[in-house]
């Protein structure tokens, strides 16, 4: 996998790997599905061997699924297994955000038999991941000023809301990790009002996330319903009874199908350019804003016409700021992966457990 020109992120070992090969399970654990691989890594790339994905409600815990993948890869034994987890990751711990598991590096060490375990957040290794994703793998929405550099941010609406940053000291950039998806949604309209107060009836808390997550498509189309007494499609209606609702939503709103999905996704994407804002605002991330999870691929062009920019650039005093900023998503689905296989090769991070 070649690199992303435009990035070079630090990777502390990389240059000390020598010539040797080693494995690594690299995956994404997320509150809706886990996706496992198997790399293969020298000191000039790394090469996802094999992969697969698991319904993350159809296990009581990763364990019992990363047990299962090495039982189907027994030729490829790992050295080392590095995790993205969707929620705060603390000395190799984590409780998953929207799944109730509890996961530990100690745990899994015990149960694999790998006794090198790294668990970060899944949206620090989507940001690792861009080390090995290739120009084909972005959909650029605003070119802004390439030569600008400069920090980064990553914003990833998906069955939650993950937020990231990668910090430049100059010469490379550095991920980190945020919870920032879990602020509090700012209103500027009487329609937002509205629309947190009828949130504030589902959630103790209206976050960013229970705005612009996936689920939150569904709760924005019943807010127009409800609230603005929209009228219903019965088409919809019914498809939504047996269909996952927001994506039944989106897609009608991108085939222009019908008029409530298309009011739904407006506000949706509203919303997700001025958090996309908030964002490049508060890391002053002119060397790029990128867009990853599930759903920024499927709405393209909801995110390519000019709403969504003119929405980005509603920001008092700093436009000039925000037009430098390479707007982008990402398109490949399997960028946390790849960020786990790249972090489990070259990291000086140990966290082994025996």
């Amino acid at each position: 996998m070649a690199g992303h020109s435009k990035i070079s992120l630090y990777f502390p070992d990389k240059n000390s790997f020598g010539n040797k090969k080693q494995i690594i399970l690299g995956g994404d654990v997320g509150g809706t599905k886990v996706n496992l691989a198997i790399f293969e890594a020298d000191n000039s790339q790394v090469r996802m061997i094999r992969s697969n994905t698991y319904h993350s409600s159809g296990s009581p815990s990763v364990n019992d699924i990363l047990k299962q993948f090495l039982k189907e890869n027994p030729d490829h034994r790992p050295e080392s297994i590095c995790l993205g987890v969707a929620g705060p990751v603390f000395e190799g711990r984590v409780d998953v955000t929207n799944l109730p598991w509890h996961v530990d590096a100690n745990e899994i060490a015990a149960a694999t038999g790998v006794f090198k375990v790294i668990l970060l957040n899944d949206l620090e290794v989507t940001a690792y991941g861009i080390a090995g994703l290739e120009e084909k793998d972005f959909y650029v929405l605003h070119e802004g000023d390439p030569d600008a550099g400069g920090n980064i941010s990553i914003l990833s609406p998906g069955t939650g809301l993950g937020e990231a940053g990668l910090f430049w000291d100059g010469q490379f950039h550095h991920p980190f990790a945020t919870e920032g998806g879990h602020c509090d949604f700012s209103c500027r309209t009487a329609d937002d009002l509205q629309l947190h107060d009828y949130m504030l009836k589902k959630f103790k808390v209206v976050s960013w996330e229970s705005i612009i997550a996936g689920p939150a498509i569904h709760s924005i189309y019943e807010f127009l319903c409800e609230v603005k007494k929209q009228p219903v499609n019965p088409a919809i209606a019914e498809k939504i009874k047996n269909e996952d609702p927001s994506a039944i939503i989106s897609e009608a709103a991108v085939n222009g199908t019908d008029p409530v999905c298309v009011e739904a996704m407006r506000i949706f994407v509203r919303n997700l350019a001025r958090e996309c804002c908030n964002l490049i605002l508060k890391m002053k991330s002119t060397g790029g804003l990128y867009l990853a999870g599930g759903i920024p691929p499927k709405i393209i062009s909801l995110l390519s016409n000019s709403y969504f920019y003119e929405n980005l650039l509603d920001c008092d005093r700093m436009q000039d700021l925000v037009k430098k900023v390479p707007v982008k998503v990402i398109l490949n689905d399997k960028a946390p992966m790849i960020g786990a296989g790249w972090f489990g090769a070259y990291s000086s991070i140990t966290m082994v457990h025996q």
